[in-house]
């Protein structure tokens, strides 16, 4: 059976400075990525959008002090898409930057890997260096779904529809999931926080942030093998994503990642 080609978007909504040695655990990285931005993602599935994180809002940017450019919601108006109608949300892991606004997807189902929800609701919260960048009111919100039927669990690797899989991805946290896609030039593989930026795959060192640098590292093997190429891995949080893809329709925060790159990475 032909699978459908779908469409995929990156949308940045808030950016932070940061410096290199804040975003990778080893090697020499004087010369490596200085800036981090946020982004969620939306897939164009058959006349259906589905999306990839909720991003965090105006109280989590305060508080941890990065420069929050707009509501991730207000960045999906500016591809065409109301939140409110938006029937499928992957949620790639429940860190703060992206599980927030939950609440701004009223129609949603949630999609997120059971791993992850123990995790973010188990004894190594106990622990301040994991429970960090997790927001407690974004897992209590995530719980709420929970009792109101609104949360799809998953273990492991799940066909979500034709052309559209997720696959539990260990290392960041215990249950980050990334999301592969088909599109008219391959697999794309939205790796989420499985790798931040480009080079920590590329040159094997993990961003700090780690629940198991293993896992990790045996992660950045895994997304290889669900992307057709490394010009098929998608990171988090990699500036060089936005520079690096065509934009929609003239908008600088917004490129297709279905398209193919602008650049090498």
């Amino acid at each position: 059976m032909d699978l459908p080609c779908h469409e995929v978007y990156a949308l940045r909504y808030a950016t932070v400075a940061r410096k290199p040695t804040e975003n990778f655990i080893s090697g020499d990285p004087h010369d490596w990525a200085n800036q981090m931005d946020y982004f969620i993602w939306a897939i164009h599935a058959e006349g259906e959008w589905i999306i990839v994180d909720t991003g965090f809002a105006a109280p989590a940017a305060e508080q941890r002090k990065r420069n929050l450019l707009r509501c991730p919601t207000q960045a999906l108006r500016m591809l065409g898409v109301d939140a409110q109608a938006v029937r499928d949300v992957i949620i790639t892991h429940l860190h703060y930057d992206h599980a927030g606004n939950l609440d701004k997807f009223p129609a949603a189902q949630f999609h997120i890997q059971q791993a992850e929800v123990a995790f973010a609701t188990g004894p190594c919260m106990c622990e301040p260096f994991l429970r960090h960048a997790y927001d407690v009111e974004d897992v209590v919100h995530l719980v709420r779904h929970v009792y109101a039927g609104r949360v799809v669990f998953h273990r492991g690797d799940v066909h979500l529809r034709p052309g559209i899989s997720l696959h539990r991805i260990g290392g960041h946290t215990e249950g980050l999931q990334a999301v592969r896609i088909h599109t008219a030039r391959g697999w794309v593989v939205l790796a989420s926080d499985a790798t931040h930026y480009f080079d920590n795959y590329k040159k094997r060192s993990p961003f700090p942030i780690v629940y198991h640098v293993g896992e990790m590292l045996q992660g950045y093997d895994r997304l290889n093998e669900l992307a057709d190429s490394e010009g098929h891995i998608i990171p988090g949080h990699d500036p060089a994503v936005l520079s690096g893809y065509p934009r929609h329709a003239g908008n600088a925060e917004i490129v297709g990642l279905h398209l193919n790159p602008t650049r090498r990475s």
